[in-house]
């Protein structure tokens, strides 16, 4: 339940070049949310919604997919392969994408009925899928 001094957006992981074959999903609590595997190579979506609550110098997110580390950092986790629910998978690997720094103009913008979309490179320099903490994010409003 949103309090009053939070508004809510739309937001959308989508991953670049991700392994084909290799199961990923959104995290919700502790189970994955929306499976999907590339085929080829295609770009894999997963949508949600964000709370946002404007704070001085920033924003404080939250919602079902939102973790938290320390009062400030906020990120959304993408499970992959076992932790995705492919039993299968030689691997077992979650990507960390920081929501905490995104510009508060992007918030507002995304306020006003756009979508919020994180673009992230699925695939490791040795050619697994990427994991850990993903750098760079980029950001924008559509």
């Amino acid at each position: 339940m949103a309090r009053a001094d939070q508004f809510e957006i739309r937001a959308r992981i989508v991953i670049e070049q991700p392994v084909p074959g290799v199961l990923h999903s959104l995290q919700e609590d502790d189970a994955p949310l929306d499976p999907k595997t590339s085929k080829a190579g295609e770009a894999l979506a997963f949508d949600f919604p964000l709370r946002v609550e404007r704070i001085e110098g920033g924003a404080k997110f939250f919602g079902k997919q939102v973790r938290r580390e320390g009062p400030e950092r906020r990120f959304v986790y993408i499970r992959i392969g076992t932790a995705a629910g492919d039993c299968a998978s030689p691997w077992t690997r979650r990507m960390k994408i920081d929501i905490h720094d995104i510009e508060p103009a992007l918030l507002d913008k995304a306020a006003k009925g756009g979508v919020l979309v994180g673009q992230i490179n699925g695939t490791a320099k040795d050619g697994s899928p990427a994991c850990a903490t993903i750098r760079p994010v980029v950001w924008r409003v559509v």
